[in-house]
């Protein structure tokens, strides 16, 4: 039992202690998720929901349901996670980009700082405008709102659903800083492993229906392991660009002289633009959806909400377009291949059979070609839950847990929190989680 690396987790004092906080904080987020927001009628909403999914016209719930385990039916205090925050934070990296003054800002002393909390204040903003969006989603179901005075209610609704999502963004951060794993990507993923129970006595009750087949359900399955094992394929994959260090002399010591690599991965950008791209159609989706169950709802409202299912066609020809625009630009943020060039023959270094006054335009070139099929990649896993739902009958709320975003999700998040783990029991002198190989990171 000493050599088991189970064990060594619990012995390990820091780490005991990281993996209890961590739980602790989820168990609170989750108890969040069931507590639904005053001025709901509970029961009345759960049969609402109830019917919608026995009609399959739940597909908006089911999206968002996705991220937060459940808690957007719910009408919870948490119901809508994390997703308002990853969306301004989008905003402000495209705002950093497009605005001189924002970047001048960010590349201050304290810049960054002052960034982080320009994004939390949007937040806030984006918060109250999809809490809006839950009040007239609310007042469009008969019986559902049981407070007399509208107003009232929208105002306390609002407060409510934003500072409950701000409380979420925190917990997120202080699993950051004291437990394991990225918070902000600890908190999607409890949402998602939070939906497997049900997701799977859904399957099993639809099979014993007869929809769909066994053979279908067994033939799926093979596939979601052929996926696992490509996405953590993928996401282990590297291309090795060599890089040659002269020698040089300072003072009396001489430097350089090496050779390294640079490390560039298949998909560098890992599960950001799959993230980024959900994220960013939750707004328009939410106003969409809200503006097409109000009383005076224009025609073109209801045909773009139509437009706009998340199971539809053109939905997904949308997040495909947006996840390959978001690789690119989140790529080319975080591994600028001028600033790469440039402190390579700063530091006297040159790649091999390259010019160093083409260095960029050679870094350039191998990006573009990572970029590409990485992308198409992450695309094909996206649309993955569509095609299951469509083809082989599943349900939705269990094709979405078998590929797309949740896949990617679950996988990435597994593999960082077993790369933490496993350095905090080497760095105790304990051996890792695996005696072959090695767990890489994907930093989310």
């Amino acid at each position: 039992m000493a050599s088991n690396a189970i064990v060594n987790m619990f012995k390990v004092k820091e780490l005991r202690g990281r993996l209890f906080y961590t739980l602790i904080v989820l168990a609170v987020f989750r108890l969040g998720s069931v507590i639904t927001i005053p001025g709901i009628d509970a029961n009345v909403l759960l049969q609402y929901f109830e019917e919608q999914a026995a009609q399959r016209n739940n597909a908006f719930a089911s999206y968002m349901d996705f991220f937060v385990g459940g808690a957007f039916s719910r009408f919870s205090i948490f119901m809508l996670g994390v997703m308002p925050y990853i969306s301004m934070q989008i905003i402000m990296q495209l705002a950093v980009i497009i605005f001189p003054s924002l970047k001048r800002i960010s590349q201050e002393d304290g810049g960054q700082r002052k960034i982080a909390s320009y994004i939390r204040f949007g937040t806030i903003v984006v918060c109250i405008i999809q809490a809006w969006g839950v009040t007239v989603l609310a007042d469009s179901i008969p019986g559902c709102v049981i407070f007399d005075n509208a107003i009232a209610f929208k105002a306390l609704a609002i407060v409510t659903v934003t500072t409950g999502s701000m409380v979420t963004i925190w917990l997120g951060d202080q699993i950051t800083a004291r437990g394991i794993g990225n918070g902000v990507s600890m908190m999607i993923f409890a949402g998602i492993v939070a939906r497997l129970p049900s997701a799977v006595a859904e399957l099993v009750q639809a099979v014993k229906n007869g929809e769909p087949q066994l053979v279908f359900v067994i033939l799926v399955l093979i596939m979601f392991i052929v996926i696992i094992a490509l996405v953590i394929f993928e996401e282990s994959g590297q291309r090795k660009i060599p890089v040659h260090y002269a020698k040089r002399v300072v003072g009396r010591k001489m430097y350089g002289g090496q050779s390294t690599y640079i490390p560039f991965k298949v998909n560098p950008s890992n599960v950001i633009p799959l993230i980024f791209a959900n994220s960013l159609l939750t707004l328009p989706l939410t106003l969409v959806q809200t503006f097409s169950k109000g009383a005076n709802s224009k025609p073109w409202v209801g045909a773009l909400s139509r437009i706009l299912q998340p199971a539809g066609i053109w939905y997904n020809v949308l997040l495909i377009v947006l996840i390959i625009f978001f690789a690119y630009f989140y790529t080319q943020v975080t591994l600028n291949p001028t600033e790469i060039a440039k402190n390579i023959r700063e530091n006297g270094g040159s790649i091999p059979g390259v010019r160093t006054d083409k260095t960029e335009e050679y870094l350039t070139k191998i990006l573009n070609r990572l970029i590409l099929p990485g992308s198409l990649f992450l695309a094909l896993i996206a649309v993955i839950p569509t095609v299951i739902q469509y083809a082989f009958g599943f349900p939705q709320s269990v094709a979405q847990l078998m590929g797309g975003t949740s896949l990617i999700i679950l996988v990435g998040v597994d593999l960082d929190t077993m790369s933490q783990v496993e350095a905090l029991l080497k760095m105790h002198h304990h051996e890792g989680l695996t005696k072959k190989g090695k767990i890489r990171s994907r930093s989310l």
